[in-house]
């Protein structure tokens, strides 16, 4: 079977670990959720292409596949064939199986396959894999650990009187066990977002990984194997310099250092506020914060050392400097591209190219800027709309027909249609005017623009000099004069009509006499 692909994204994210974050290829594999050899193979692919890092920015997914595939390179095939290693491991929990008669069965399937002695070995080295329990060593300014505390602070509502419930994030550095923690509203994606970005300037520098519990704003999809960080989070690591591990699920020894951060903060800051009341969040965070200065100062029982003297002396050396400007968050989204090449953020509405009419985007949306992407080429910008039903709309996006219906003005209609002559201008007035609204009659006036071209301006003008005259200000009527040839004909003058003689009809004298009529 022909081995899968992995996605351009997560190939650029191999690249960047490797060439700018410089980490091993384990490291990466476990960054990446992908194997060691699989980020051999595409380093080598990407160095062979003359690929480095960063990528140019021309190059979309699109390009980058092509760059690295552009032939399948063949697969090592291995010397031996490997066993069924766990299913050898369930078949010896039955009776009488023993690791001889399986490897006699694996013969018959496999001449060609291990002897038996490197078979048990085999077997005896993948067993010991099988529930390890290994302490972790903590390398300095590697990892960070981060999670909410289970129990909770409240804020009092000074309108009511109600106790309102906050979180409490909290940080752990791996080495020195130096610990950050801050209270917010909630653990959606804005509020984690920014305790990280807070509890990275309270450090002075960022750790090379970050290590959350699998909470949905830090993992979109949680897996043993595979998991799918979030976009925006994953943005912020990238930012820092830092690559996102989470923690397996329901495995706390993969996080131990967060779960005893919890634990300290639970016994050092929540009980030891329990009788204080706070009104806003900034007063409890005041609060917090002086109560973990003296948590990091605290001599710690085993080593006789507080936490911030070792973060001093360790992991402060050992961190990444923190960039010049700050992470401006941005979320994102999938979308798909609406009929009129409009896709939807927020409740409202912003442009993109037309040809991506039903095809899917990625928009990536902060408090200022939209910005669309497909296949990783950014192909729109707009500024952030607020409110609901706006839309914003780039001309560049539109079809010429919708482009140019765009660009026409009553006033605009009006000076075109004097060229054809008075008569014409005063047609397209009227149809304007006698609407509700001018933009009702643009179709009508784009209609008569129609005509011209078909018959010309003069047969044109002729008709509106009889639509005039006929107080028809309509496109149907100017149609009608055309398609009839009306306007050939020369519009008579009104003649004065002449009452013709008879005896009970006064005439115009009767009414020019002066005499007195007598009462």
């Amino acid at each position: 079977m022909v081995a899968k692909r992995l996605l351009m994204r997560k190939l650029r994210e191999i690249l960047r670990l490797k060439y700018e974050a410089e980490l091993p290829h384990r490291a990466i594999a476990r960054a990446c959720s992908v194997g060691v050899g699989t980020v051999s193979l595409y380093v080598q692919r990407a160095h062979a292409a003359g690929l480095g890092w960063p990528l140019p920015e021309e190059l979309d997914d699109a390009g980058l596949e092509a760059r690295l595939f552009c032939r399948p390179a063949p697969l090592p095939a291995p010397h031996h064939p490997l066993p069924d290693l766990p299913t050898l491991h369930q078949e010896l929990k039955r009776p009488g199986v023993t690791l001889h008669l399986l490897w006699l069965e694996y013969l018959e399937s496999h001449p060609e396959g291990y002897r038996y002695s490197q078979f048990c070995e085999l077997y005896r080295r993948w067993a010991k894999k099988l529930h390890p329990a290994m302490r972790q060593r903590h390398l300095a300014g590697e990892k960070v650990f981060v999670d909410y505390s289970g129990k909770k602070l409240h804020l009092i509502d000074q309108r009511t009187g109600e106790f309102v419930p906050v979180e409490l994030f909290v940080g752990v550095l791996g080495a020195s066990n130096l610990t950050y923690a801050e209270a917010s509203w909630s653990q959606t994606l804005p509020d984690w977002i920014g305790s990280h970005i807070r509890m990275l300037a309270y450090f002075g520098g960022s750790p090379a990984i970050f290590v959350p519990d699998n909470l949905k704003s830090g993992v979109t999809h949680a897996c043993r194997y595979d998991p799918e960080v979030n976009r925006t989070y994953q943005e912020l690591a990238g930012f820092y310099g830092a690559v996102v591990i989470p923690a397996r699920a329901r495995k706390p020894k993969d996080k131990a250092k967060a779960e005893s951060g919890v634990l300290l903060a639970q016994r050092w800051i929540i009980a030891v506020l329990r009788h204080q009341s706070f009104f806003a969040l900034p007063e409890l965070n005041a609060a917090i914060r002086a109560k973990l200065e003296v948590l990091n100062h605290r001599p710690m029982k085993k080593l006789g050392v507080s936490r911030r003297a070792l973060f001093e002396q360790l992991e402060r050396p050992a961190l990444k400097p923190l960039p010049s400007e700050r992470f401006e968050m941005g979320q994102w989204k999938t979308c798909g591209v609406n009929i009129d090449y409009h896709i939807e953020i927020e409740r409202n509405y912003y442009s993109v190219p037309y040809p991506l009419v039903h095809e899917e985007v990625e928009a990536r949306f902060t408090p200022a800027v939209v910005e669309v992407y497909f296949k990783g080429r950014r192909v729109a910008s707009h500024q952030r709309l607020y409110g609901r039903g706006q839309s914003s709309t780039d001309p560049e996006h539109m079809p010429r027909a919708h482009r140019e219906h765009a660009e026409w003005s009553p006033s605009r209609l009006i000076a075109w249609a004097a060229k054809s002559g008075p008569a014409t201008a005063r047609v397209v007035t009227e149809i304007l005017y006698s609407r509700p609204h001018p933009e009702q009659g643009y179709r009508a006036c784009l209609g008569l623009m129609r005509l011209g071209r078909h018959y010309g301006e003069q047969r044109l003008e002729a008709a509106c000099i009889r639509a005039d005259s006929l107080g028809a200000y309509r496109y149907r009527s100017v149609k009608n004069i055309l398609s009839s040839g009306l306007d050939r004909v020369p519009v008579e003058e009104t003649a004065t009509s002449i009452s013709p003689a008879h005896d009970n009809i006064r005439g115009a004298a009767y009414y020019t006499l002066e005499e007195e009529i007598p009462c």
